[in-house]
């Protein structure tokens, strides 16, 4: 039996072991909630190097290694959209800066994270790619995100509109050929629009459409062209119209499509998600925090590109304009107001698990975000609260989040 694609039900009686543990070599983790494929309730999984190499409802085979009680289980957190958090930015075209909001995130969960970066100059913008390569091929993080320069200035909002430009086909190639160019988001109505998503599709990264005035036949064209993911539904986008759908109509209308949603409970409102689930399924619906430097931060003034930004009660708003500047969100926050804004908690957690963890890691194509023999063995220890107790990456237990 599976989930139920929207309430996300599930059974938690029985017991199932997905393969027998044989070795000692075999770690294995016991706790009150592990939310499987298809199951959750008491369970357990067992972890050997960087893999999880079985799990099961019900009590383990063996004595295990860890109980731990009271807690809720789940795949480490996957954000295809980050810009920064804990005071660090992904833009500077600073390795260690990067590394540090790489570890901030994953202190609250996100064990695999874009690195996202905002319209910029074609210099400024290769710099940064170039200071992210490490980060990528030690697999720190799992890819660069391009948000811009391509978007329509009448839908920028956090970015500097001087900076907006159409794809040039030498800038974008040279970009893609780095090889670290997991995720661009452009504006299809932009001149060459649909020939840059194609280029992006030919080169292996995702092509999304977002910050876009685009009506609902050219966005239909760009998925057409090879266009696969929807940013920030919603957001920096035309709107609904029921004589024009817009972008989010046929972006949510694709199957083949997967949809950003910013669960932070500011971007969109949570009665809007029940639609979005409705229409697309939580298969189809990626959590982001769109966060930004400010993220685990107090108050006050910061910078997103080269342009200000003032947070006040955890809301990032662009100094005079007022524009919403991504967000101040972690990856457990996103978590726990899926669960919150859910049915009942049971199917909260299973539906949060596959927007924050196993959509995304199906979207980007890796082995993460389930908790499944042969996947890699990056998990989260959760509170009764939902509250980040322990995270493992790569089957190695993480230092406490601070």
């Amino acid at each position: 039996m599976t989930p139920d694609p929207v309430s996300g039900d599930c059974p938690s009686s029985g017991t199932r072991h997905s393969r027998p543990l044989v070795s000692s070599d075999v770690a294995v983790l016991a706790a009150d909630t592990v939310v499987l494929p298809g199951s959750c309730g008491p369970g357990w999984i067992g972890i050997a190097g960087e893999r999880i190499v079985a799990t099961g409802i019900g009590r383990p085979p063996r004595h295990a290694d860890r109980e731990l009680g009271a807690t809720v289980v789940v795949p480490g957190f996957v954000d295809l959209h980050v810009h920064g958090g804990g005071g660090a930015a992904y833009m500077t075209g600073d390795p260690e800066e990067a590394a540090r909001a790489v570890a901030f995130h994953r202190a609250h969960g996100t064990t695999t994270t874009l690195a996202s970066l905002v319209t910029a100059t074609p210099r400024t913008l290769r710099r940064a790619v170039a200071a992210l390569a490490g980060l990528v091929q030690d697999g720190e993080i799992a890819g660069v995100h391009l948000e811009g320069p391509w978007l329509a200035e009448g839908r920028c909002g956090a970015h500097d509109p001087a900076l907006l430009r159409d794809p040039d086909p030498a800038e974008l190639d040279a970009l893609l050929g780095t090889g670290v160019i997991r995720m661009v988001t452009l504006a299809p109505e932009r001149e060459g629009g649909l020939d840059a998503v194609r280029r992006v599709a030919g080169s292996g990264a995702l092509a999304a459409v977002g910050h876009t005035d685009a009506g609902y036949a050219l966005v239909r064209a760009a998925i057409e062209a090879g266009a696969r993911v929807g940013t920030h539904l919603f957001n920096a986008m035309a709107p609904l119209h029921h004589r024009e759908p817009g972008p989010a109509a046929a972006l949510l209308g694709d199957p083949r499509v997967t949809v950003e949603l910013v669960t932070d409970g500011l971007h969109v409102h949570p009665a809007l998600w029940e639609l979005v689930l409705a229409s697309a399924g939580p298969s189809r619906v990626a959590a982001v925090s769109d966060a930004m430097v400010a993220a685990g931060m107090p108050d006050g003034r910061y910078r997103l590109g080269e342009l200000d930004v003032r947070v006040d009660g955890g809301v990032a708003r662009l100094t005079g304009r007022g524009s919403i500047a991504g967000s101040t969100a972690t990856g457990d926050a996103l978590f726990r107001r899926i669960v919150e804004n859910a049915p009942d908690r049971t199917s909260g957690l299973v539906r949060a698990v596959a927007m924050t963890a196993s959509t995304p890691a199906a979207t980007l194509g890796l082995p993460v975000g389930v908790l499944e023999p042969g996947r890699r063995a990056d998990v989260v220890v959760l509170s009764p609260e939902l509250e980040v107790r322990e995270v493992y990456r790569r089957g190695a237990r993480l230092a406490p989040p601070a």
